[in-house]
């Protein structure tokens, strides 16, 4: 590894970018866990722009667990049929309809979380952050995935890897908003082509910045 990043600070280095992120909503516009968990599940590897403008027809129909279990197949399919793979998505929603039941019941740790059809660790993760838990792992999308090895905190492009990584990188209380904090850093600056350099506050530890400038 490159010797200017072997001494790095890692919770030193990444709490500004915490602070200017910290709380902000994840991009899926939900009003409750309930919504949440259902547009977790249908925005796998669909946008969370396209899932946004679907949801409030769907939740019209269906705002709550309960009235989720009673639908069938044939008019979920109707109210979800734009959304990518949705055949296997709706039977992942009525599975979890069936086991959750009531809102009040929606699990917030990691365990039962991704026990629920559909769910994995980074869907869990960011239910958990949203709902204000203690976190139990980091959440890893596809701009952490592309954005964490840039700065040099992990490496590779293993989402399970790279939470690791990340989650040896730094204590735990940093954890349930480091993800979301990369996550947005990746959406607005650090670009998959043309990265800001000069507007990225985390720049003076990263590594793909340092090597641009060798």
């Amino acid at each position: 590894m490159d010797l200017f990043m072997e001494g790095t600070d890692w919770p030193k280095a990444l709490r500004p970018l915490i602070a200017k992120y910290k709380g902000e909503q994840h991009p899926l516009d939900y009003k409750n866990i309930y919504q949440l968990l259902i547009m977790v599940v249908l925005s796998a590897q669909d946008s969370d722009a396209h899932i946004n403008k679907l949801a409030p027809d769907f939740f019209k129909k269906y705002p709550n667990m309960k009235t989720l279990a009673k639908a069938n197949t044939a008019e979920l399919t109707e109210a979800l049929s734009e959304v990518r793979f949705h055949t296997n998505k709706i039977a992942w929603l009525q599975e979890i309809a069936e086991t959750v039941k009531e809102d009040k019941n929606i699990p917030t740790t990691m365990k039962e979380l991704t026990a629920l059809k559909g769910v994995g660790r980074k869907s869990a993760n960011v239910i958990m952050r949203e709902a204000g838990v203690k976190a139990e792992g980091v959440m890893v999308d596809l701009h952490v995935v592309r954005v964490a090895p840039r700065l040099g905190i992990a490496k590779g492009k293993n989402a399970d890897k790279i939470e690791k990584e990340i989650m040896a990188a730094l204590p735990q209380d940093m954890w349930g908003e480091i993800g979301m904090a990369i996550s947005f850093l990746g959406r607005e600056t650090c670009r998959p082509t043309n990265p800001k350099h000069s507007e990225c506050i985390v720049s003076n530890v990263c590594e793909y910045c340092h090597e641009l400038k060798k």
